[in-house]
């Protein structure tokens, strides 16, 4: 339905659903004038909406059915699209500042300001879901550009400057869903598809107040049956939006009370006044009665008055506190006499700058059919059609995975638009690692990976395609979900990268040797596949045990084990280039005593007393000695002392402490934190290395 050189092809259709009546509206834009060729409508016959939500959606519909078909028949054609405009009932706005800011020069198109629109929407909607119960959906039925920004600086118009920075204040509108799917479902049903949806107020406001009114304070009114809604306009655009839920039938509900007539009836009597100074009418007894005009407007008063005092407070609310310059007054609910005054007196203003809006905002609209009564009633659903043209904010239906959804169409919509939409479970749609392996690995904690499973697989109508593919009305999406991976695992034999063995020496013959690994204390074969949670340690030694069944030796019961020169046993650890030998055991001598042995002996032949023997011990204690030490896996002989400290090490070993390579030196003696000057023992191991962060 967009406008071109054929009349047919770019008519509007614009459709009001009040609360009371359905006004259709056909038409088209010549240049920069609107041309109605038909306007229709029709009474609900029931209440079937209350303050403007749909609460019976077939009888709506058949009321929406009657208005299509009529204005079919008077232009001749089948109508398929229709734009439409929701009430204010429960709306809520939001205010946004969003800018876009490029890495040059640019030059400014359209493309570029409905870029920072759509984003502008994007985060007040995240701003709006953030504040509000997250549980209920909205949509965003409309928005109003405040300002625009130039480089950081207020301009009217973006389009065909130079800008590195763009920026935007906006007035975002929000409605529930079941508000907009009621819409929705009600057209549906009538045979039509929506291709506009806007707010009333904003409607109403095409028509009411032009741009070149909105750089002054003003407020429009559009009082409907059920809500009074509101625009205030300052500095050339829409400032705020409102909305009080009293309107039309409120009054009709005090005459209907009054009377004690049914809602249609009181309906009849609230509009006869307007031409007549008595109307007769008929009660629920069946009872013949008049009521004169004067009568009617003394009953509706104060409830005018309560009216028009909310309306009041809700403009000085929405204009930060202060009155605005005038109001204009638009929708039938204000047609009742009184009403612009009343307000006029609440909002402390002068009478003749509260008025009601018809035929003279119509100046630029041109009706086919000379008996259409142009007033305040059909502002709205001209406003509706003039809408179409200025911003094409519809919705789309799309089909994900079997279940519909309505999109909000930027103009830029994909299927990760859908997803979000429906909520789907990121899990369904990216590749998901297999469940980790952790474990522990000679004291330090290791985690193995799962392998990645497989991305999704997205369809679009039938065909493959990718979760940035462009979404467009009625399109069928369809997406397989992702899997996870296998869980991570891994062998002893992966876990002993170097393949570790031990080069020794045994009986003379140099031999090489496997490492073992043990896993939660035990000896396990390599192809052992860890499990969650295991210790595992790859060991840098074995016994002599395992030395001699790995080669075949046997200890007889005669004979020792030397390594490196210093007796043994076979529960004795072996380390890389260790050397290990077997000897028969040798007759004991004096010379193969202890100390202690000797003493004890001499003390026996000699028959000395003890304090000559102590003497004796203090002189052999002093004498020089060798012992042997395991040094980081190599043997180490120290010399020339009677006893040995910890930090002798370092005059017998190749360690630069003057280089550090690293955060600090780790010393261990024997598996413990060694101190510095800690007695060393034949046999003792040591440990030291830098550490590394």
């Amino acid at each position: 339905m967009k406008a071109s050189e054929n009349v047919k092809e770019s008519l509007v259709f614009g459709l009001d659903i009040g609360t009371r009546a359905v006004v259709g509206v056909v038409g088209y834009r010549d240049k920069d004038r609107f041309i109605v060729k038909a306007i229709e409508s029709m009474e609900h016959e029931t209440r079937a909406m209350l303050d403007g939500q749909i609460h019976d959606i077939e009888k709506v519909a058949s009321t929406v059915i009657a208005v299509k078909e009529k204005l079919e028949k008077k232009c001749k054609i089948t109508l398929k699209n229709v734009c439409i405009a929701a009430a204010g009932r429960v709306l809520k706005t939001e205010k946004i500042h969003s800018e876009i800011v490029y890495n040059s020069e640019t030059l400014i198109l359209d493309e570029h300001i409905f870029d920072l629109q759509s984003k502008g929407i994007e985060e007040a909607y995240k701003k709006f879901q953030d504040a509000n119960d997250s549980s209920i959906k909205y949509y965003c039925v409309g928005k109003s550009v405040m300002k625009y920004f130039l480089n950081d600086v207020f301009i009217t118009n973006l389009l065909n400057h130079k800008a590195k920075k763009i920026a935007v204040d906006m007035i975002c509108t929000f409605l529930p869903s079941e508000v907009v799917e009621g819409l929705y479902t009600t057209v549906e049903m009538a045979g039509l598809e929506v291709c506009s949806l806007t707010l009333e107020p904003i409607a109403a406001i095409e028509v009411a107040i032009p741009d070149k009114f909105r750089m002054l304070n003003i407020a429009m009114v559009d009082i409907g049956a059920g809500t009074s809604d509101i625009c205030i306009t300052k500095d050339g655009s829409v400032f705020a939006y409102g909305m009080i839920p009293v309107a039309g039938d409120h009054l009709t509900e005090v005459i209907a009370n009054y009377c004690l007539v049914e809602f249609n009836e009181a309906e009849k009597i609230k509009k006869g006044i307007e031409n007549s100074d008595v109307v007769e009418y008929e009660d629920i007894l069946g009872l013949k009665n008049s009521i004169t005009k004067k009568e009617v407007l003394d009953l509706l008063d104060p409830y005018i008055k309560e009216m028009t005092k909310q309306v009041s407070d809700e403009i000085i609310k929405l204009n930060d506190n202060n009155k605005v310059s005038a109001v204009f007054v638009v929708g039938g609910g204000g047609r009742i006499e009184g009403y612009t005054n009343q307000l006029a007196a609440e909002h402390d203003i002068i009478v003749n700058r509260v008025a009601l809006r018809g035929e003279e905002v119509m100046g630029k609209i041109d009706f086919k059919d000379d008996s259409v009564t142009k007033d305040s009633l059909i502002v709205t659903p001209l406003g509706i059609c003039l809408h179409f043209y200025e911003e094409n904010n519809s919705f789309i239906n799309v089909c994900l995975n079997d279940d519909r959804i309505k999109l909000y169409d930027n103009g830029k919509l994909t299927i990760v638009d859908a997803v979000m939409e429906i909520g789907l479970d990121n899990a369904a749609l990216f590749p998901r690692r297999g469940d980790a392996l952790v474990f522990t690995l000679n004291g330090e904690e290791k985690v193995i990976n799962g392998e990645l499973g497989e991305a999704c697989q997205v369809y679009l109508n039938g065909d493959l395609t990718n979760l940035h593919a462009p979404l467009h009305a009625n399109d069928y999406i369809h997406i397989e979900p992702s899997t996870k991976g296998e869980p991570g695992q891994t062998t002893l034999s992966k876990l002993n990268v170097n393949n570790q063995k031990l080069q020794l020496i045994v009986n003379g013959m140099n031999v090489t040797l496997p490492n073992y690994c043990t896993v939660n204390g035990e000896i396990t074969v390599d192809s052992y596949s860890v499990q969650m949670n295991d210790v595992v340690e790859v060991l840098d030694y074995l016994t002599v045990a395992e030395v001699f069944e790995l080669v075949d030796v046997t200890l007889e019961a005669n004979q020792i084990v030397l390594i490196n020169n210093v007796e043994g046993d076979l529960d004795s650890k072996v380390y890389n280039h260790f050397e290990i030998k077997v000897e028969d055991k040798k007759e004991i001598t004096y010379a193969d005593l202890p100390e202690e042995e000797i003493i004890e002996e001499a003390s026996d032949e000699l028959n000395v007393n003890t304090d000559i023997l102590e003497n004796v011990s203090e002189e052999i204690s002093e004498e020089i000695k060798e012992i042997t030490v395991i040094v980081n896996s190599k043997p180490v002989t120290l010399k020339n002392k009677s006893e040995y400290v910890f930090v002798d090490i370092f005059d017998n070993i190749d360690f630069d402490l003057t280089k550090p390579q690293g955060s600090g030196i780790i010393t261990t003696l024997n598996g413990h934190s060694a101190e510095f000057l800690e007695v060393l023992k034949d046999k003792d191991i040591i440990e030291i290395y830098w550490k590394k962060d």
